[in-house]
């Protein structure tokens, strides 16, 4: 039952098609958020590594 409350709070006041696009987008999202967490990770890195003193 938890699963059908979950569905009508993402989705319920939403039409098919709406709820086709945003499923979609949020495929579509995934890859970037993806990128943008390695990016900022590697980031992190090279700072760590440039603010050593040799």
């Amino acid at each position: 039952m938890t699963t059908i409350y979950r569905w009508k709070a993402r989705y319920g006041g939403m039409t098919k098609d709406e709820t086709r696009k945003f499923r979609q987008l949020e495929a579509e999202n995934q890859p970037l958020k993806k990128l943008v967490a390695d990016l900022s990770l590697d980031n992190a890195m090279l700072k760590e590594v440039m603010g050593r003193k040799w």
